[in-house]
């Protein structure tokens, strides 16, 4: 995510708050150079067959502009020649599916199941195992499977509590902790 394109080096994040600034700093010196290294040298994006995997909208990889609204993804209808069938995003933390077609639009796709239609493109926004941000605390993640075309949104209750109180116990900023309980 954007924390490891920060803690590299690569990204100025000085108008972060302070909080967050101070949780980049710290992760930031406990990794080793090698680690640093490591992550310094990951590539922005990767394509898998139909399927683009980046970390904020394929418009601009390195910037990483959110998407979670359909005026968001419209945007990319700029781009829909270079569109992989199936864009896989992160960055907002939240679970948003949007399908596109040169001939019906944009829409939002509200199913946690759908299969991809032909003649249409996808960008999904996968959610947060760690931090998601839609009021529902479980852990979300996603199923691709490649050979039906169907994706699936799914959640899982995990011990927000013990997760917190490592975050109470550290030099983070408690609200850290906090905001696990509450998904935001």
């Amino acid at each position: 995510g954007d924390r490891g394109v920060v803690v590299a080096g690569r990204m100025d994040y000085s108008y972060y708050y302070h909080a967050a600034r101070h949780a980049l700093d710290m992760h930031s010196r406990l990794l080793a150079p090698d680690n640093k290294e490591w992550l310094k040298g990951l590539p922005y994006e990767v394509r898998e067959g139909e399927v683009h995997f980046c970390h904020g909208s394929p418009l601009n990889i390195e910037e990483f502009d959110y998407i979670f609204a359909r005026e968001q993804a419209a945007q990319c209808m700029e781009i829909w020649d270079s569109l992989s069938r199936l864009t896989v995003i992160g960055h907002s933390h939240l679970c948003k599916a949007f399908a596109l077609s040169p001939d019906q639009g944009v829409h939002e796709v509200v199913s946690e199941r759908f299969e991809l239609r032909p003649g249409w493109k996808y960008i999904v926004s996968v959610g947060s195992v760690g931090q998601p941000r839609d009021y529902d605390p479980r852990a979300s993640y996603t199923i691709y499977d490649t050979e039906t075309r169907v994706f699936e949104f799914k959640r899982i209750d995990y011990d927000v509590k013990s997760s917190a109180e490592k975050i109470f116990n550290s030099e983070l900023e408690p609200n850290f902790g906090h905001r696990l309980f509450i998904g935001v």
